[in-house]
């Protein structure tokens, strides 16, 4: 791995499946231990019910005020400067709750591919 300063586009953004949308800041094959996200929540809007396969998740919320709902956990308000913690396998989605765009950092360790992406909403206890 070499050293490296990669400066945040905001052109790179893409919407994704699960409703939000999302800037790759670092997720290469150079740096397979984490990868690092930027992700973006509309106001009213919900995330599908998800979870990762071996991969560890972190939210650090950067902007807005959120409502964040995993596995077993009693769902909770989280805003800036709020760290959430998800380990694999634990289904997860977040809303948005306030007025102004939910904005976090979604950390990864081992990186993130899409193939650990297993979209379970519609079972949203992630039973086959």
């Amino acid at each position: 791995m070499q050293a490296s300063i990669k400066k945040l586009n905001l052109d790179d953004e893409f919407y994704t499946a699960e409703q939000c949308f999302i800037i790759e800041q670092s997720n290469t094959d150079e740096d397979p231990g984490v990868s690092i996200a930027r992700a973006r929540v509309e106001p009213g809007v919900t995330t599908r019910w998800h979870r990762l396969v071996g991969t560890t998740e972190r939210y650090l919320i950067l902007q807005g005020k959120g409502w964040v709902e995993i596995e077993n956990l009693s769902p909770q308000e989280v805003t800036t400067g709020d760290i959430v913690t998800i380990p694999p396998m634990c289904r997860q989605r977040i809303a948005n709750i306030g007025s102004e765009d939910l904005i976090f950092l979604a950390i990864c360790t081992p990186r993130f591919s899409d193939a650990i992406y297993q979209d379970i909403e519609d079972n949203p206890n992630g039973l086959a």
